[in-house]
């Protein structure tokens, strides 16, 4: 039973805190969550300043980000080329190419949902009179509204 935020069991009279959960609240049927997509076992390397497991991540993680393979790669010290022969080498059905793809889908969503910001809410930017800065305007980008229409559209997401 439960009264404010203190549980009371009916075979004890002790007060536990919301801390203290009771045993019979927590289902048995509860399923662990799924696993991370972007976990992945890193691509044996032979070179000590080539694609290292912590280039490996690090390239995951800023892909994710920001979407971009070249961006990504030059972030950690690498080649777009590379990037890809990597990628290759790992094969279609690795867990880096796995954690390839969903960093890509989600490094693509967020872009486009910061264009789609950007053009909607604009972009305050300073202007200046006689050199000193008299104030601020707001600039709102139609070409990259339209631009971030355009990818919804050619996905198919018209509704």
């Amino acid at each position: 039973m439960v009264r404010g935020s203190i549980f009371y069991t009916s075979s004890e009279n002790k007060k536990r805190t919301f801390l203290h959960v009771p045993s019979d609240i927590i289902s048995s049927k509860m399923h662990e969550s799924p696993p991370d997509p972007m976990a992945f076992t890193p691509v044996p390397c032979v070179r000590h300043d080539g694609w290292t497991p912590e280039r490996q991540r690090a390239f995951i993680h800023i892909l994710a980000r920001i979407g971009l393979v070249s961006a990504a790669a030059r972030d950690v010290g690498m080649s777009r080329k590379s990037a890809y022969a990597l990628l290759a080498r790992a094969g279609p059905e690795s867990g880096f190419a796995a954690a390839w793809e969903e960093a890509l889908r989600r490094g693509k969503a967020s872009a486009l949902s910061h264009a789609v910001g950007r053009a909607i809410e604009g972009v305050e930017v300073p202007y200046f009179y006689g050199g000193r800065q008299r104030g601020t305007r707001r600039i709102y980008n139609d070409s990259l509204l339209i631009a971030a229409l355009r990818h919804f559209w050619r996905d198919g997401d018209r509704g």
